[in-house]
């Protein structure tokens, strides 16, 4: 919506957009459009209405583009509907190729695509004022800025600013969990250079409100762009979920921002909605990580050189058919899943798993860890792709009290969110973090492809216990092998 309004900016002035008077019909349709949007995401919520959620978000953003060109004197229609086709087009043949694994990617890029486009509404308008302040015949760059609303001159500045960020800072998300860039880049003195880069953007931004100039402009949303980048390298895998989220927040916000300046109930609506949500979500992960926001920005775990105490014990390896038996054998099960089951899209091999202890009347749940994948839900979303029934998926404080009396746990793919390190190691960067309570489960099977250490670099204690067996396979390959064990134990083949 907001790359919608965009390029109707574009050849229209900045006060003309500023002051526009919306029919009443157009401002009735972004009523509507908010109304949906505010519905959706709650329905989004739950897991058994999200899809509907989002069919209804969906259905707002579609009342809210059509309205956007009934608005009177709007230019550029040409380039709007150029827009629509084309990013519709790079849309759906990406998320029907896109695979499960990369939706965090997606995600992120998607977010800096929102990001991009409020900045570039205020960089609109801005540079518009700029123009009038130079173009027009004995009006100087301070009259021009008393001319233009200080009140639109500040939001837009600040939607800018966060909008710049949020969109530089996204792609390097993107760059890191595609693999293109290494997880964590540290610069000497780095909380110092993102704190300079962060007064010069403020100082910047102060000057353009009171005297329009392009050259300040210019400068200030280089320097936020910079800013996004620099922010984001040191951050590592870890945190990344926190880290999408909370750009998803600012994303939201430099919309609301920008849409006051343009006058657009949707924009203004819509991206409270999801600013404030995306804000709440950001910080209940911290939460989740027992790590505040500024230890997410400015102190951040991920690297390879991570602290640790001293590792005692020896990893125990199982063999399929081992592992079979002790499942077998067993009464309660829960699997804990993590991003290396989406890696080895194992999701619905799993699920078959499940099908066939439940066929053998064990009690079977998911375990989900709040921060578990690289963006927020994902393993909620791996789960229902493969078909597990909603009241079978557990969150961690509800599942947590319940692996006293577990027979056997399966962690595929999950690391650092089990890691009992951060209960029992003071000296490691986890410590502190709530974790799945998997250690305290009567065995233990992880399923593994081998014996390095998870997303953050931190070796897992888990791994090390008495109670837990390594099953180093491929997800995928593991399931299949278990299945088979199962079927051969009931047909006397096995043990």
């Amino acid at each position: 919506m907001e790359s919608i309004q965009l390029l109707g900016l574009l050849g229209q002035s900045a006060p003309a957009a500023a002051d526009l008077h919306y029919p009443w019909y157009v401002a009735a349709s972004y009523f509507a459009a908010a109304v949906l949007f505010i519905l959706g995401l709650k329905r989004m919520s739950s897991p058994v209405t999200a899809r509907s959620g989002i069919v209804w978000a969906g259905y707002g953003m579609v009342i809210a583009t059509i309205a956007t060109f009934l608005v009177p004197g709007l230019q550029n229609l040409g380039l709007m509907l150029g827009g629509i086709v084309l990013g519709t087009v790079v849309a759906w043949v990406s998320g029907k190729k896109v695979a499960i694994t990369d939706m965090p990617q997606m995600v992120a890029l998607y977010n800096g695509m929102g990001g991009g486009s409020a900045a570039a509404i205020g960089a609109v308008v801005l540079y518009d004022q700029a123009a009038k302040a130079t173009g027009a015949p004995g009006l100087a760059g301070e009259a021009a800025a008393a001319a233009f609303p200080m009140s639109y001159a500040i939001l837009a500045v600040i939607g800018a600013l966060i909008g710049a960020v949020s969109f530089s800072g996204s792609l390097v998300a993107f760059a890191k969990l595609q693999g293109l860039m290494e997880k964590r880049i540290a610069l000497p003195g780095q909380n110092a250079i993102n704190l300079v880069l962060f007064l010069a953007a403020l100082g910047l931004g102060a000057m353009i409100i009171f005297q329009l100039d392009w050259r300040l402009i210019t400068a200030f949303f280089l320097i936020c762009l910079v800013l996004g980048v620099l922010v984001t390298m040191p951050i590592g895998g870890a945190d990344m979920p926190v880290v999408i989220s909370l750009y998803n927040a600012f994303t939201g916000l430099a919309v609301a921002f920008e849409g006051y300046v343009t006058q657009n109930a949707a924009l203004i609506i819509a991206g409270t909605v999801v600013g404030a949500a995306g804000m709440l979500l950001t910080q209940l992960m911290a939460k989740a990580m027992n790590r505040p926001i500024s230890g997410v920005l400015f102190s951040s775990f991920g690297g390879s050189s991570q602290a640790q105490g001293e590792i005692k014990g020896s990893q125990k390896a199982i063999e399929p058919s081992d592992a079979a038996a002790l499942l077998y054998m067993a009464e309660k099960v829960v699997i804990v899943p993590g991003y290396g089951l989406a890696v080895a899209q194992a999701q619905h091999k799993i699920w078959e798993l499940s099908q066939q202890l439940i066929k053998r009347d064990k009690e079977v749940k998911f375990a989900i860890h709040p921060v578990a994948g690289r963006m927020p839900g994902h393993m909620n979303v791996l789960l229902a792709e493969a078909g597990v029934p909603y009241d079978l998926i557990v969150d961690m404080d509800d599942i947590n009290p319940e692996f006293p009396t577990v027979d056997v746990a399966i962690v595929i793919g999950a690391n650092d969110v089990v890691n009992p390190a951060a209960k029992t190691d003071k000296s490691s960067p986890i410590y502190g973090m709530p974790i799945l309570d998997v250690a305290s489960a009567k065995q233990t099977i992880v399923v593994k492809r081998g014996k390095g250490t998870g997303f953050a670099g931190i070796e897992n204690l888990l791994f090390y216990q008495d109670n837990t067996r390594m099953l180093f396979a491929d997800g995928q390959d593991a399931a299949n092998k278990l299945i088979a064990e199962l079927k051969a134990i009931d047909s006397g083949g096995g043990h």
